[in-house]
């Protein structure tokens, strides 16, 4: 486990008795897994380590079925996103029920009190540390409906359902408009099947399964995220599309081969870069994939992914390049 968080390492100092409270959005960490309580959290890496740990983990969508001594929030970069979980957790737990926010100053926490306000909770600053903040408050009647965030929009044709917890949430990221047009020039390659079984991992609102679909592709779409899954799922019953939406790490889900591969894939958590889903999804793409299949993908230009397509296949090119963005393809050699 790699270093703790600083907002774990405020929570670590405190007097309070955290036995059997649940832990909302919190990042991995050894301390919180190793501990008492449950965790809500739309990230599957999340709820395993707590599932393996023989603890009780809930989906995002799924409200906690025990009562609960108190939750902690670990605020999220998106305040759209922040907001949902406090309309979540009023809506989920009894009223009065102890409720604590905690979350890196740089990340927007010292706006949590002004937030709370809008539901008419009051709160109060119990810790500051490490350049967190912890703040005290209580849950109360519900008065904002969680359901009501998610949004649609229009984008090259196609109606998305977007939530605030899903990447480039309400509006079509700049990368994955060049992946698609990089893909409309050079289209994904024929392999004699009919259709081709594309997989695109890390699906967010589900633009691309969509498209994908729209080619004639029969199409699985994977994310950690369980707000991306539930957004992909809802974008395709409303073009009226197929497909097989799964939560997943990467491939870890996943049973059988692939004709292509499509992804935008992510390089961030939270405030940080983490390369490691990006770096796993084009290392253990070629045992995807049948012979002649292929893995097609946009990135920032300076990320390292050249030298990983190459020590996974040997060779690449590069379908697009604004300067900004590339879009690199990768075949597996047939045998």
């Amino acid at each position: 486990m790699s270093t703790q968080p600083p907002a774990c390492q405020l929570l670590a100092r405190q007097d309070a008795d955290y036995r059997g409270w649940l832990w909302v959005a919190p990042p991995r960490d050894g301390w919180l897994e190793s501990g008492e309580g449950s965790v809500w959290s739309a990230e599957l890496d999340v709820c395993d380590a707590w599932r393996q740990a023989g603890r009780p983990a809930y989906g995002a969508l799924t409200a906690p079925s025990a009562e609960v001594p108190g939750a902690v929030l670990f605020w999220p970069k998106s305040h759209a996103l922040g907001e949902w979980w406090l309309a979540a957790l009023n809506a989920s737990l009894p009223v009065g029920t102890p409720l604590q926010v905690v979350g890196e100053n740089q990340g927007g926490i010292k706006r949590v009190p002004k937030m709370l306000e809008g539901f008419q909770q009051v709160c109060r600053k119990l810790d500051t540390a490490r350049r967190c903040t912890l703040f005290a408050s209580r849950t109360v009647e519900s008065v904002r409906n969680p359901e009501a965030v998610w949004q649609s929009f229009t984008a090259e044709g196609l109606t998305l359902e977007t939530h605030p917890g899903v990447f480039g949430h309400g509006k079509l990221d700049e990368g994955t408009r060049l992946l698609m047009e990089a893909l409309t020039q050079s289209p994904l390659p024929a392999l004699g099947n009919a259709p081709l079984h594309a997989l695109d991992v890390g699906c967010g609102d589900g633009i691309l399964a969509a498209w994908l679909a729209l080619q004639g592709c029969e199409v699985t779409a994977v994310d950690i995220n369980e707000f991306a899954v539930e957004a992909t799922r809802r974008t395709l019953a409303a073009n009226q599309l197929a497909g097989t939406v799964l939560q997943s790490d990467v491939y870890r889900q996943l049973e059988g081969s692939f004709d292509a591969i499509v992804s935008n894939p992510p390089f961030h958590q939270q405030r940080s870069i983490d390369y490691g889903p990006a770096e796993r999804l084009i290392r253990e793409a070629p045992a995807h994939l049948v012979e002649g299949g292929s893995l097609t993908l946009v990135a920032n230009a300076f990320l390292p992914y050249p030298d990983w397509l190459e020590a996974a296949f040997g060779s690449f090119e590069i379908l697009a390049d604004n300067r900004r963005f590339r879009v690199y393809r990768a075949v597996k050699t047939r045998r």
